[in-house]
């Protein structure tokens, strides 16, 4: 079958990689995809945002399945004009990503359906907003209601910081849209980890943990990025936590999602805090994350295929993943100055390679060079975590572009 993958980072060509190796995949496109996507699939010139030549691609290319990878198409749609034209896709509608595109939406569910999360106060005008700060206790955080690049979160340990992080998101609109409302929250404490469990009406199907490292540099400094790297497992889950996240988390959204009517067919990517009172959800995703999906699929041994296509036909209760026992473990390399201003068009010495995954790089005159501020995902497994990141630790020596920054301690 002919398969379409949606997105043009790391996420994707690691559902490009991970769906080559099944045997019932004939070919595989991506729209528009990447110098890594284009070593196990043909990339192809359509924007992400493009649904109308979307759908007509898949139309003529007989495509069996559309994987989408990014948040912002599926906010804006396009699983709806998927299925409006009768095509299998794998990710929710509009309506149901919402759980990812409004983090207002998403607390109120979880409030209203007993899934244990932080307190929080959601705000429409500045005035409000900086108000509720100046009677607040501190450290509190400050989001930005909307799809943000994985940018809208600050952690303001002072009141002075709080109130500057409301003017930026709502008066000044660092964010656009995606910041004129905002969620005011406690600030919780203790290790973080993230799951993954793919959902339709039937239930779910749970991947392993992850953590991801947002933090631009080592110790957990400087400013959130979209991801430095992760492992898998987190290594802060025992048995009686995973419980609690079945019953919690995964068993009371599912329940919320039948009392509520809504359909949701796709990847739904918690973020957890593990505090002293347990789990508690600091935010839904509704795709696969970025960069868990990199040390995520090195470690499932099951055909990918088999998963997706359950949920798209909503059968995926009944399907049964098996995974490697190694950890895993991926360092980002990333432009110099990333998340603020970078320079592109870095050639890409060492490549390729077979433990890499491309996110912002393009080929140009026959050279790969680098074209966002994530640019590679240098994976490894191993027999257990130290091994899995002392492997992927070493080989990130064989890849170099000028002014290339990574953190040391993924995973540490």
């Amino acid at each position: 079958m002919n398969v379409l993958i949606i997105g043009s980072g790391g996420r994707e060509h690691a559902l490009a990689w991970k769906l080559a190796q099944s045997p019932r995949v004939k070919k595989i496109y991506c729209a528009p995809g990447n110098a890594g996507t284009a070593e196990v699939a043909e990339n192809i010139a359509i924007g992400v945002m493009d649904f109308p030549a979307l759908v007509n691609f898949a139309k003529e290319k007989s495509i069996a399945l559309t994987v989408v990878g990014p948040d912002d198409p599926l906010a804006a749609g396009v699983a709806d004009a998927f299925q409006a034209a009768g095509l299998p896709v794998f990710g929710p509608t509009a309506s149901a990503a919402r759980f990812e595109a409004s983090k207002s939406y998403a607390k109120d569910f979880m409030q209203r359906h007993g899934i244990p999360t932080a307190r929080y106060a959601v705000f429409t005008e500045s005035a409000a907003a900086r108000a509720f700060c100046e009677v607040s206790k501190f450290p509190l955080v400050v989001k930005a209601d909307g799809l943000a690049l994985g940018k809208g979160v600050v952690i303001a340990n002072t009141l002075a910081e709080a109130l500057e992080a409301v003017t930026q998101a709502m008066d000044k609109g660092a964010f656009g849209e995606a910041g004129r409302r905002v969620v005011i929250e406690e600030f919780l404490q203790g290790p973080e980890c993230s799951i993954h469990a793919v959902v339709d009406a039937s239930g779910y199907c749970l991947f392993p943990d992850a953590r991801d490292h947002k933090r631009a540099h080592d110790n957990d400094e400087g400013p959130n990025t979209g991801g430095m790297g992760t492992v898998s497992p987190s290594g802060v889950l025992d048995d009686a936590l995973w419980r609690r996240i079945r019953e919690e988390v995964l068993d009371r959204f599912v329940a919320g999602l039948r009392k509520d009517g809504i359909a949701f067919q796709g990847m739904l990517f918690p973020g957890l805090m593990i505090t002293a009172d347990g789990p508690k959800v600091l935010e839904f995703n509704c795709r696969f994350g970025d960069p868990e999906t990199q040390v995520l699929l090195p470690r499932l041994s099951s055909d990918l295929l088999d998963i997706l296509e359950a949920a798209a036909e909503n059968r995926v209760a009944a399907v049964s993943p098996t995974w490697r026992d190694e950890s895993a473990a991926c360092v980002v390399l990333a432009s110099g100055g990333y998340p603020a201003k970078y320079e592109t068009g870095k050639p890409i010495e060492g490549l390729p390679r077979p433990d890499v995954f491309h996110a912002g790089t393009r080929r140009e005159n026959e050279r790969v060079v680098t074209s966002g501020g994530r640019v590679l995902g240098v994976f490894a497994l191993g027999k257990n975590l130290d091994e899995a990141r002392a492997n992927a630790y070493d080989a990130v020596t064989a890849v170099s572009f000028d002014k290339m920054h990574y953190r040391r301690d993924i995973g540490a």
